[in-house]
């Protein structure tokens, strides 16, 4: 029988959401399992599948037709590149992000701007931390962005930056296409000339081929002692071992970061005990709305399939992103 997979733990999704995905697929089998063993059992049944699907067994699902991931990213393909070949269409939730993340990259900015990040490790001590101790306080306004990635997230993150009264310079693959918000735009070709007029430089693009360690010394070693590095992308992005060695050596003022090449974080990294470094958990993109916002694009994404229409956030499976 039709099959339509939900990678998700029974009871993730309410009963009315399961409702409206069957008025629109009232002749296919609605399956919410993230058991291997149950979705290997009925695997050439699957012509449609959302959220979590063991990657190797994508290979033997010679009826897939679209795949909809719950999450942006699709670095995975990295990891698993027979996928590239295969005949299903990828699609993301590109479109969930762009408030949680924008405001995590704001709340990085007026953390340092505010010295939060030395004064909450003040208070884990019991240390009154007073104004002659702030020795590098600053406002935002004024300030210039390179934002790196102006897609969804970008958009979202130059527009709220643009308001603060945040200069922002976009970076994107094709910087014929501008954005609301920012200034102007260059291609990547051109990052390595903008670096030192950034106050702060941040990464939203997704880990690929081409993205990836695009963050190095070379990099690091062009921004100014003053500028911060925000990272709410991948991990992937920035060559790790340059930037602790940019941090402790001053080569920049600090960094946020919510992603590393290796997650969870270890134990033993430099970078947890670096006064300016703020570290979060990969929670940038959370929300309590997560849910009802990725449903929202498969749904309509579910009646585009059944009406023979264009998908939408279509993934180029070559491109990752």
């Amino acid at each position: 029988m039709r099959t339509i997979l939900f990678g998700f733990e029974p009871g993730t999704l309410s009963e009315a959401q399961l409702a409206r995905v069957q008025a629109l697929a009232p002749d296919m089998r609605i399956l919410v399992t993230r058991d291997r063993d149950e979705i290997e059992s009925v695997l050439d049944e699957i012509e449609i599948a959302a959220g979590g699907f063991p990657r190797d067994l994508l290979p033997r699902a010679c009826n897939l037709r679209w795949l909809q991931q719950w999450g942006a990213g699709a670095d995975w393909l990295l990891r698993h590149s027979e996928a590239v070949e295969l005949d299903f269409v990828l699609t993301n939730a590109s479109g969930v992000h762009p408030i949680p993340i924008s405001e995590h990259i704001l709340a990085f900015l007026l953390a340092f701007g505010r010295g939060f990040h030395r004064a909450m490790r003040a208070q884990a001590r019991h240390e009154w931390f007073s104004y002659d101790q702030q020795k590098d306080l600053f406002e935002l306004v004024g300030k210039t962005m390179v934002l790196v990635g102006v897609g969804a997230i970008g958009k979202r993150t130059a527009q709220v930056a643009a308001a603060l009264g945040i200069r922002v310079l976009g970076v994107r693959r094709n910087p014929a296409v501008g954005a609301p918000g920012v200034e102007a735009m260059f291609g990547p070709d051109q990052l390595l000339d903008l670096l030192p007029e950034a106050d702060f430089v941040v990464l939203t693009v997704p880990l690929t081929h081409e993205t990836q360690g695009m963050i190095g010394e070379r990099e690091l070693r062009a921004m100014k002692p003053t500028a911060y590095l925000v990272n709410i992308g991948r991990g992937g992005t920035v060559q790790e071992r340059a930037l602790i060695r940019a941090l402790q050596e001053g080569w920049i003022a600090g960094a946020g970061l919510d992603v590393f090449e290796t997650e969870p974080l270890p134990e033993d990294s430099p970078l947890w005990d670096m006064d300016n470094v703020i570290i979060t958990a990969h929670y940038a993109g959370a929300t309590p709305h997560y849910n009802e916002r990725a449903m929202a694009i498969f749904l309509d994404n579910l009646r585009r399939y059944r009406a023979g229409e264009p998908l939408r956030n279509v993934v180029d499976k070559r491109l990752g992103y």
